[in-house]
């Protein structure tokens, strides 16, 4: 690495962290970085969540992605695990298995957990000024979502000056997903890799909140009940029907 690739503040441009869970989202966002960027390493969370499964089929997910093409298996570099189990400890949500969940006045729901993309991506510009990394990725989504507060444009945007700010760096926090619904984002992952990455993601990613991976239909996994598996269902049967000319 040449000097003249590296920011004043020492980090590397052409590489980037993506905070991987081992969903849809995540995987495609892991191949638009794959994509983009020379270097790319991978973040995952414990939190205490319920759908810790997510957690188990990280990896496989990881390397059928970098096998679809030889230059992405060249470009994917380190994965890391963080421990972030005190978001389950002060979190009252669903996703974190507490027996009594309170819902804000502005009637945010039950899966919803209060801080829990502030600290990630907090502590992926944390792993990032340490492993020199400029670009920081994540799968959150405005256009299709649960009414996440965390996931919006402006909480993205507001989190990168801080980010900067408090760490005297240049990150830059990517959100490819940002302005797609999950139609759209099957879509995206066909353009990158074609029908090998949609299948990876629709056979082997998580995004079931009741952690079930005893049926398989034909979106994915899931118990077909819970808010994510509804949209990830809805986004596939969208995605086939445009596949197939219905409007």
């Amino acid at each position: 690495m040449s000097d003249e690739q590296l920011d004043n503040d020492g980090i590397d441009g052409r590489s980037a962290l993506v905070v991987f869970s081992g969903g849809q989202d995540s995987a495609t966002c892991l191949a638009w970085a794959l994509e983009r960027f020379e270097h790319v390493e991978t973040l995952g969370f414990q939190y205490g969540q319920v759908h810790d499964v997510e957690m188990t089929v990280r990896q496989d997910v990881r390397q059928a992605i970098s096998r679809i093409k030889s230059e992405w298996k060249a470009r994917l570099g380190t994965d890391h695990v963080h421990d972030a189990s005190i978001i389950g400890q002060i979190s009252q949500s669903e996703l974190t298995g507490a027996s009594e969940t309170k819902l804000r006045s502005a009637g945010l729901p039950a899966t919803f957990v209060p801080g829990r993309n502030l600290v990630f991506l907090t502590l992926a510009a944390a792993l990032a000024y340490r492993r020199g990394v400029k670009h920081i990725v994540t799968g959150v989504c405005e256009t299709d979502f649960s009414g996440y507060p965390d996931c919006r444009d402006d909480t993205i945007k507001a989190l990168q000056v801080t980010v900067n700010l408090g760490m005297q760096s240049r990150f830059v926090l990517h959100t490819p997903l940002m302005w797609l619904n999950k139609c759209q984002s099957w879509q995206l992952a066909e353009q990158m890799g074609g029908d090998e990455l949609v299948t990876v993601i629709n056979e082997r990613t998580h995004t079931c909140y009741s952690g079930d991976r005893s049926i398989k239909h034909s979106w994915g996994y899931g118990c077909s009940l819970c808010a994510a598996c509804e949209l990830r269902e809805r986004g596939w049967l969208d995605y086939q029907r445009v596949g197939q000319g219905v409007a």
